[in-house]
């Protein structure tokens, strides 16, 4: 069976935890880099990878790297890359995305043209057409500048990974489904120990909890773009991944996840989210503000997106709103605060430096994951 080097983009500062992820599906990662992880297997491993990775954005083929400085020298890699391999004669084809960070060509949409034409050229040859009618199946690329160095990759997924298909409705500001589950695995969390968001929105954080606590796999009911590469990746393959991922499923435990919000309306949306994710009986959602915050158990966690204030109106109520974030967690015995915020002076309200700070990039964001320890609870 072909061996691909498979490339997953993700959020910046959270590589460790895709290449945690990837180690366990049990595949040799060759590569970590801001914002991606690179990694060896065969279209198994990229059915799999679809299916079960929890933090990647995407899942992309790679076709080939080179060195390239000039427009010129970028035809001529790409030219030279092996296209005839993946797309078919009546392939769609087209540059998806194209990003340069510290090259000297910059522009997206000059990379974009000139690695569509450099295709043409090299799949003319190959086809002996002198025109592509493009009304087959869809192969997007993305393509990769770093100092200098283009990757290109055949994107495997389609819409990103971070879209299960279980957020029809959301809130204001949502946090993406695959950066609320690598929130989730940078804590010491697991499915027995109690679980809050107090800011839970359209209810991705608790959603994402009780997937992880019944083992369903975050892709097993969406769709791939490469499902549609059967000269590439038999359909088999992608029933395989799918009836592994119903095999490991464990709908029946009883997690306490809980999810509050001021709004009503949040709290309706964050329900009907969770019953399109299949575990609307694995949370309790409620209306409640965050001053009215408590809990009897001890050991607790809560994780959780507060407001960051990205409106002008919204900035003037953040000190209090993080003062009231710290009085409510020290009055929870035991419990631990993990909380991901683009507000500076977020430690400074809540009235204590965290144990740990993690800087995550959420989007084009500079985002902070503060880290409260609480202690362990004692061994059973």
């Amino acid at each position: 069976m072909k061996r691909f080097e498979l490339i997953a983009p993700c959020h910046f500062g959270l590589e460790s935890v895709l290449k945690r992820e990837i180690t366990d599906l049990g595949y040799e990662v060759t590569a970590v880099e801001d914002g991606r992880v690179t990694f060896f297997g065969d279209a198994e491993a990229l059915c799999r990878a679809n299916v079960f990775l929890r933090t990647a954005e995407r899942i992309l083929i790679k076709i080939g790297s080179f060195h390239a400085e000039t427009f010129e020298e970028l035809f001529q890699g790409i030219k030279a890359l092996p296209w005839e391999e993946y797309i078919p004669k009546n392939g769609k084809f087209w540059v998806a995305k194209a990003s340069s960070v510290k090259s000297r060509l910059f522009s997206p949409s000059d990379i974009q043209s000139i690695v569509k034409k450099a295709m043409v050229e090299r799949l003319k040859g190959r086809y002996a057409v002198t025109w592509f009618p493009e009304d087959g199946e869809s192969f997007p690329l993305r393509v990769f500048l770093m100092k200098d160095e283009v990757t290109v990759g055949l994107d495997s997924t389609g819409e990103s990974l971070h879209k299960r298909g279980y957020r029809k409705l959301t809130a204001k500001a949502p946090i993406a489904e695959n950066l609320a589950a690598a929130l989730i695995m940078l804590t010491p969390w697991r499915g027995d120990r109690i679980l809050v968001d107090p800011f839970c929105g359209s209810g991705t954080i608790p959603i994402e909890a009780a997937m992880m606590a019944a083992h369903i796999a975050p892709g097993m009911n969406r769709s791939f773009t490469a499902e549609n590469w059967p000269h590439i990746i038999e359909k088999k393959q992608w029933y395989d991944a799918v009836d592994e991922a119903q095999e490991m499923m464990t709908p029946d435990v009883r997690p306490d996840i809980q999810g509050y919000d001021l709004d009503d309306d949040m709290v309706t949306i964050a329900r009907q989210n969770a019953k399109l994710a299949g575990v609307e009986k694995l949370i309790h959602f409620q209306r409640r503000d965050v001053a009215d915050l408590s809990h009897p158990k001890k050991y607790g966690f809560l994780i959780t997106n507060p407001p960051y204030g990205e409106r002008l109106e919204e900035k003037t109520a953040l000190p209090a709103l993080y003062r009231t974030i710290g009085e409510r967690y020290r009055e929870l015995d035991s419990w631990s605060l993990y909380l991901i915020t683009a507000y500076e002076d977020a430690e400074k309200h809540i009235g204590r430096k965290a144990d740990k700070n993690r800087k995550i990039y959420n989007g084009m964001m500079k985002t902070y994951f503060y880290q409260y320890m609480g202690p362990k609870p004692p061994k059973r």
